[in-house]
């Protein structure tokens, strides 16, 4: 037996994504439902590649009754409206907005990270997904932490404009082009220019001088890996289309040498190491697309700092970002407390 499963948001690109991820991984469904805005209603969307063809509902109608798990990727503000509704209706919500990450009645959950923090569900009957940055981040530090306990962690991200959605893909795309022809630019979705630059600034600006963005990475990092382990960013927009990278530097409590961590990296669920020391030794963003895995590279000893390690960390933002740990979430849910037949 399989579960009843509604993507909401299905038309956006994570929605869409969600319906690939559920389909390559044989995610047990007896049925399943795309359910987007009164704009999108009627709209046909490819079930992965099953070839099945699934028609949108109009969220405004759609009944939760009866359906066992909501994938949302409708933002914060459909979020609001509808998911307490499904949750009532007893749908288990796994949202992907930044609404519920910090309400202390719902799990923030990476499930190679911390999985025994879904048990809380109950409260509210919602699981929030974390931040696209903060979700490969932990995956990368979570198996050093559990060896040499992690004092603190300063991270530039370099973040692809798919991470503000399809309005940013396509503002890159035209002004790229129109850049090449000797059009004007003009910036719409981001605050400056993308195309052949970078923006040091992702959501709105808060009184202490950083962003939202890096007020996530620090609050949800705590809240999944460890509420001592202390966390400075720095977000940055960069002209690419897909794909997250950061470099993090790390202090720990107890000795851990670049040869240790390798080791440790390499055994890690949901890590895949890929670091030599030599030209094409690394992973990039444009590697990184459609795969499952967080990619970490550079691992070197930081000698700035007692017990010091720096590494590049990257993963395709749409999938263990978004889509990928949601789907992951539902699978949890399904193995822990969901489990049919």
């Amino acid at each position: 037996m399989g579960y009843r499963v509604v993507v909401v948001g299905a038309t956006g690109n994570v929605g869409r994504e969600m319906l690939t991820i559920l389909s390559e991984r044989e995610f047990p469904i007896d049925e399943i439902a795309a359910v987007a805005s009164s704009r999108s209603q009627g709209t046909e969307i490819e079930f992965g590649e099953t070839g099945k063809m699934l028609k949108c509902k109009n969220i405004e109608h759609f009944d939760f009754t009866g359906w066992d798990i909501a994938l949302f990727a409708a933002g914060s503000g459909p979020t609001e409206i509808y998911a307490p509704k499904a949750a009532a209706a007893g749908c288990v919500v796994i949202d992907n907005s930044s609404l519920y990450r910090m309400d202390p009645d719902v799990p923030l959950i990476v499930p190679e990270v911390n999985p025994d923090a879904i048990d809380g569900y109950t409260k509210k009957n919602i699981i929030a997904n974390p931040n696209c940055s903060t979700a490969q981040m932990v995956v990368a530090l979570k198996p050093l932490h559990d060896v040499a306990k992690i004092k603190r962690v300063v991270v530039a991200t370099y973040q692809s404009v798919s991470g503000a959605g399809k309005a940013g893909m396509d503002e890159l795309f035209e002004q790229s082009r129109a850049i090449f022809v000797g059009d004007q630019v003009e910036p719409r979705k981001f605050t400056k220019q993308i195309a052949f630059n970078v923006i040091p600034h992702i959501d709105v600006f808060l009184e202490d001088g950083s962003t939202k963005e890096e007020w996530k990475m620090v609050a949800e990092t705590k809240k999944i890996l460890d509420p001592k382990v202390k966390v400075h960013a720095t977000c940055v927009r960069v002209p690419v289309f897909v794909g997250h990278s950061e470099s993090l530097n790390i202090e720990f409590e107890e000795e851990l040498g670049w040869e240790q961590a390798q080791d440790i990296l390499r055994e890690a669920p949901g890590v895949m190491l890929v670091d030599k020391r030599e030209d094409e030794g690394y992973v990039t963003p444009v590697e990184c697309v459609g795969d499952y895995a967080t990619f970490v590279s550079r691992v070197r000893d930081d000698p700035t700092v007692d017990n010091g390690l720096a590494l590049w960390c990257v993963s395709d933002n749409l999938r263990k970002g978004a889509a990928l740990n949601a789907v992951q979430i539902a699978e949890l849910l399904g193995r822990r407390h969901l489990k049919k037949g």
